[in-house]
Order: structure tokens, then sequence, then C-alpha cells
């Protein structure tokens, strides 16, 4: 069976530790503040993420970039010709045009080196749903299993990766016309808070609301509740903007009412947080559907 390696981007919002634990390779998306470029490195070596939201909290705005084709095909080919192949899961294509760079580079490179195997999953998952998809694939390739087991296991199962999140600053979606100003301004004066996911196509959608933020974290687990598969060998993961109190209580929550012994907690990054802003509390899982 020929060796490969997984390579996933950097809206998975994996840290650098539990990169290192899995063994897989990250690209990093790019953002911009203030005509100033860096890029989204698992390892938040051009900025700390506490940085970034404190930036957006003072009024600044983030713009993001996709990764291109060269910038897979710079980081693909190295291992081909170390005679491993490659197997990428792309953020969602719902959601950004890098799922498509990097077929458009797997394909050229297919042709080059006709011998190995570029194989592209369009994960349809993003944050920390996109790196706990990883974290299973990342399982089964240390179980033994092939980069075809693996690839047909992930495409089994992307649409069971339940993604819900709440975000406190209804003006981050407006920006980014998720919502109507007049629905922000309204919300905000009422402490609406949206209840969104991510749907089958991989698009982020809202599908309720909750009143206050205690409301919208609890509705949370009470999705989870209502799809949640077998637990037993089940990691949760969380994801929060610059608020790790909220997403610690959501971790209670959730191990008070499942007996969940496993849960993993990281920041929105800024590819992300971005659009959603400060506040915002993402909660993984895998269920019976989206």
């Amino acid at each position: 069976m020929a060796d490969y390696v997984i390579l996933t981007d950097s809206s998975a919002d994996l840290s650098a530790e539990l990169v290192a634990e899995l063994e897989v390779e990250v690209l990093p998306l790019s953002f911009t503040m203030e005509e100033k470029t860096y890029r989204n490195w698992p390892d938040n070596r051009e900025m700390d993420p506490a940085k970034f939201y404190q930036r957006l909290r003072d009024g600044g705005l983030a713009t993001t970039s996709a990764i291109n084709v060269g910038d897979y095909t710079d980081a693909i080919e190295p291992i081909l010709k170390a005679g491993k192949d490659v197997l990428v899961l792309a953020f969602s294509s719902g959601l950004s045009t890098t799922c498509n760079s990097a077929r458009i580079a797997a394909h050229d490179l297919s042709e080059q080196y006709p011998d190995r195997t570029v194989a592209v999953v369009d994960t349809l998952c993003a944050s920390l749903g996109q790196g706990l998809l990883v974290w299973y694939a990342a399982q089964r390739r240390k179980a033994g299993q092939s980069l075809e087991e693996v690839r047909t296991w992930v495409e089994e199962h992307k649409l069971n990766l339940c993604h819900w999140f709440t975000v406190d600053d209804l003006m981050f979606l407006k920006r980014g016309g998720r919502i109507s100003a007049a629905t922000a301004v309204l919300g905000t004066m009422l402490s609406i808070k949206p209840v969104m996911h991510v749907d089958d196509e991989g698009h982020l959608i809202k599908v309720g609301t909750a009143r206050g933020r205690g409301a919208s974290l609890k509705a949370l687990v009470d999705h989870m509740e209502e799809t949640v598969l077998d637990l037993k060998d089940q990691v949760i993961f969380i994801s929060h903007g610059d608020c790790l109190a909220d997403a610690q209580k959501v971790a209670q929550d959730v191990r008070q009412r499942f007996g969940v012994e496993t849960v993993i907690i990281n920041y929105v990054g800024p590819v992300i947080g971005a659009h959603s802003g400060p506040g915002t509390v993402a909660l993984f899982f895998l269920g019976s559907k989206r």
C-alpha cells in the first residue's frame, strides 16, 4: 500500500498541537487587515487570534483570500516527488474557491505524475467541522486504512458532520450580506441571537433565533441532542471567536447531557472569524443528518 499524506487548509481551525499529533499538513488561507496581508498558519505565527479579534472589536475590517492553484501545486508536488500520494480534504466549495483550486492542481499534477494519486474531497465543512472530519480521517490512516478507504469513508460521512453556530454581534453578519441592516439593528436592540448551521451544500445558513446569549448557547446543544449519533467513540469539537468562557460553558453542557469524555476547543480562525466576528461559538459532532 502506497504511503500517503493528508493535506487540508487552515479553515479547518486545527491547532498546531493537533496538526502535529494527527501528522497532517495544512496550507494557510490569507486575510487582509489595514492593507497588510497575513497567512493563517495553525501556529498563528503571523497574527495571534486574540489580537485579530481585538482589532475587529476596535472597528477593523478583514477580508479573506482562498488558496490558489499555484499554492496547492507547490505544496503537493514535493510529496509526489518523494513517492507518496496525497489526500486533500478541502474547505467547503459553498464558502470558498479553495476546493476548486485544489482540484485544478490535482488534475494537472496527475498528468505529470501518472503513477501517483492526488485525491480531492470537497468536505462541505468549515472551521472545526472540517477539522473534525480531518481528525477522523487521520485516525483511520493510523489504523492502516488506505487512501481510497479513507477517502470513501469521508465522502460517505461528511454530511453527518454537524455544524451549529451562534454569533454575538449581528453587525458582522450584516457586513457579509447574511442578514439585512434592519434585521441587524432590530436584533441587536432585542438581544436576538441567530442560530445557524452548515447545510448539505456547504453553505452557512440561519435556521433559527434565540433570545439572549445563554439561550443561544443552549440551543446549540439542544440541536445536538436532536441528531447526535452514538457518542461512545465520538470526540466533540468546539470553536470560538475569542470567547473561551462561552465555549467552555457549551462543553460543560455537552458533558453533562451526554457524558462525553473528550471535547477539544480552539479559536474560530480569521478566515471564518472575519465574517462571523468576535463572540462566535460553534459546536461540531457526528449526527444522523446535518
